[in-house]
């Protein structure tokens, strides 16, 4: 039982034990709580971090093995369309007239040189290989040399950049290819794909292969962005 009172100008704190009271001048108690406060606040801070000066508190690196696994395969993608596009070649004789019974025939050559918007694709998606590859390395081996957060940001950017520029390649690629297939009636454009048959399908697997790096790419980019604008953890460095 506790019981408080004014005697004199002293507040005292009247305590009841036993069949006894006792008074207890206040100063003492608050004396008393007050140093207890303090030792649990030392003795918690020294358990929680237990470190010293010399030693900060490890921070865990995030987990690269996604983003890189999405650059290699955004890698062999945009490769594999540079290759199969670069390589694109097809010669065949084919009759333009007949003069009796001799037939005129003509050898032509299909191949990606003739089309400057194929000639886009092969350097854009190369650049893009180029680029990827690069990434990967600087991943791998380069794990170290950020300065002030701008490598984040400059991949962010660079990221960006490529998606740009394999979208602009293979739209445009697609639309020869289409061309090529259909043709134009309007523009009375005669379609080659019922010739060069091998051609337009080394084509088209080019253009899926760099549709499906521009995918990965993108992918690449978002996470690219959000790990820019993820917030960093602080080191706190605490003494025992």
């Amino acid at each position: 039982m506790c019981h408080s009172e004014l005697i004199g100008q002293q507040m005292v704190l009247a305590i009841y034990i036993n069949g006894h009271f006792y008074l207890v001048p206040s100063k003492i108690i608050l004396f008393v709580f007050f140093s207890f406060n303090t030792m649990a606040q030392e003795n918690e801070e020294k358990t929680v971090v237990g470190l010293s000066s010399s030693d900060p508190m490890p921070i865990n690196k995030p987990d690269h093995g996604i983003l890189l696994v999405l650059r290699l395969v955004a890698f062999f993608a945009t490769a594999s369309a540079t290759i199969v596009m670069a390589l694109n070649k097809e010669t065949k004789t084919l009759v333009v007239a007949t003069i009796g019974s001799t037939q005129v025939k003509v050898t032509l050559t299909a191949k990606f040189q003739h089309t400057p918007a194929f000639v886009f694709f092969v350097i854009a998606n190369g650049m893009a290989s180029l680029h990827n590859l690069l990434m990967i390395a600087i991943n791998i081996f380069g794990s170290k040399t950020d300065y002030k957060g701008l490598k984040l940001a400059v991949v962010a950017i660079l990221d960006m950049l490529n998606v740009a520029l394999i979208s602009g390649a293979a739209n445009a690629a697609a639309f020869m290819a289409e061309l090529g297939k259909n043709g134009n009636k309007h523009a009375r454009w005669d379609k080659i794909c019922d010739k060069f048959d091998t051609f337009c399908n080394h084509g088209g697997g080019a253009l899926i292969a760099s549709f499906m790096g521009l995918g990965l790419m993108l992918a690449i980019s978002v996470i690219s962005i959000i790990k820019l604008l993820k917030p960093k953890p602080t080191n706190h460095i605490l003494f025992p």
